[in-house]
């Protein structure tokens, strides 16, 4: 089974850069599941129900988020409506959605986790131990991918040991930086530190430069509006076993 993650999809017209390459990527490299983070998908940060249905119209199957996932109140019914649209499983009891979906593709089973790293980000609930009672659900299938989004890459790196052999993959998001560092660990789990960015190439996050050299040398506050122009569109294609759940092959991609 070959399953498509993408790093995180800034604004409109990251979205728009997602939807005219996606279905091609999908054809070329026989796609069965495709997962992207959308928690930056919407105009001014944060994700909306218009942000959200554009990617799943343009062939996303689950969207995951971060820190992000609650910037716009419009969008908090959207998480409990909506299956397939996740915020970090270790948001406190009461938080608006879940933190895990299991998408049946008719031969076979997936199911897909959103974790938040808690070092230089909010204090959550521990991700690891979140992790551990997530696995224990009842019929949990064979094949299950993490997106880990997270700040500190010794923290992505220290989950991906601790999860290697019980998930398929673990991927990073929210860096917006895609690591070269693809592989897959001894037990069978392929890792990613951060999968990147889908949005403006000349930018800096996605952000227009000049805008955040502004405030980096001001100190004072700053609407940080996004940048235009060409985009790229970052992630990992990951080959799993649908048999042992196990990662065969993980193949980074970025389209431009």
């Amino acid at each position: 089974m070959n399953i498509l993650a993408i790093g995180d999809v800034v604004g409109s017209v990251g979205c728009k850069f997602l939807r005219a390459h996606l279905p091609n990527l999908k054809k070329i490299k026989q796609i069965d599941l495709v997962i992207a983070n959308g928690e930056n998908s919407a105009d001014g940060n944060g994700i909306t129900p218009a942000s959200a249905e554009y990617l799943f119209s343009s062939g996303v199957d689950v969207i995951t988020t971060g820190n992000h996932a609650f910037r716009r109140r419009e969008s908090y019914d959207m998480f409990d409506e909506t299956e397939y649209l996740l915020r970090p499983a270790n948001f406190p009891s009461g938080t608006p959605g879940h933190g895990l979906c299991i998408v049946d593709k008719g031969r076979i089973r997936v199911a897909v986790i959103n974790l938040m790293g808690v070092v230089y980000l909010e204090n959550l609930d521990c991700p690891f131990a979140t992790a551990d009672r997530l696995l224990k659900t009842e019929d949990l299938p064979r094949i299950v991918l993490v997106d880990f989004h997270a700040e500190a890459t010794g923290e992505k790196g220290a989950l991906g040991y601790y999860l290697d052999g019980r998930v398929s993959a673990l991927f990073g998001t929210h860096t917006h930086v895609q690591t070269a560092d693809e592989r897959i660990l001894p037990a069978g789990t392929a890792f990613l530190t951060d999968l990147g960015m889908t949005g403006p190439i000349e930018s800096v996050l996605g952000v227009q430069p000049e805008l955040v050299i502004r405030k980096s040398m001001t100190k004072m506050p700053v609407r940080f509006d996004l940048a235009s122009g060409d985009c790229h569109m970052d992630g990992a294609i990951f080959s799993v076993d649908e048999k042992t759940g196990h990662t065969l092959s993980v193949e980074r991609i970025s389209i431009c």
